[in-house]
């Protein structure tokens, strides 16, 4: 079996938005003879150990990649994470990991669910998807918008509260068969990314497009 390359040790932890402490204690590996468990992983990553293939698969699920990926020779080029819309966004670095990460669990998600409707349903690719550009104006975009979800605004604008008015919008948007994920974090409060850091985005697909909100994931809890 192929060693490990320390290096790739170190870049999988850093991608996933995890100090060296925080990483020793979701991986298990705990202190031993006076060495505390941040220091081991710390030799690991410095080519002063080997890891061992139990706490490689769970390094493997906590840093939330392919078993395959800790063989490559060196880190892979990160790969281009789409279009940035915030204003400030070099301000906002620490969070970049976790979302990065976040990202990538989506893409697992939707991947899926498209493998789902294609196979067993055999949907049939979204019209609207792709149908628009800058060039369009806002306007025309949200008149497409509009008509597309069917949406109502006097109906809207008559809901109660904020709450209210996100309920209606989700389900117009997800009988037009878009999936609206509400997540902020990487499975617990613990990996919660800050709302700084990301407010939504959106991976576009002619099958099962999937947006994630942070924002409102806060507004509907």
């Amino acid at each position: 079996m192929p060693s490990v390359n320390p290096t790739i040790l170190k870049w999988a932890r850093e991608s996933a938005g995890l100090s060296l402490e925080e990483a020793a204690g979701k991986v298990g590996i705990r202190g031993a003879r006076g060495i505390s468990g941040e220091d081991r992983l710390l030799a690991l990553e410095s080519d002063e150990g080997e890891v061992s293939r139990p706490v490689l698969l769970k390094m493997a699920k906590v840093y939330r990649r392919p078993l395959v990926s800790f063989y490559l020779d060196k880190p892979p080029v990160r790969g281009d994470r789409g279009e940035d819309f915030r204003t400030l966004p070099d301000q906002h670095t620490a969070g970049e990991p976790l979302v990065d990460a976040l990202v990538r669990d989506i893409r697992a998600r939707q991947t899926m669910v498209r493998a789902v409707l294609v196979e067993e349903e055999e949907a049939q690719p979204l019209a609207f998807v792709g149908s628009m550009s800058r060039n369009d104006g806002v306007g025309a975009v949200l008149d497409s918008i509009r008509r597309t979800l069917g949406l109502d605004l006097a109906a809207f604008r008559a809901q109660g509260s904020a709450e209210a008015g996100f309920s209606m919008l989700r389900r117009q948007v997800e009988m037009a068969g878009v999936y609206v994920l509400l997540i902020g974090n990487l499975g617990s409060h613990h990996s919660a990314i800050d709302v700084d850091a990301f407010r939504g985005f959106a991976l576009a697909d002619p099958i099962a497009p999937c947006p994630s909100s942070q924002h409102l994931a806060q507004l509907a809890a």
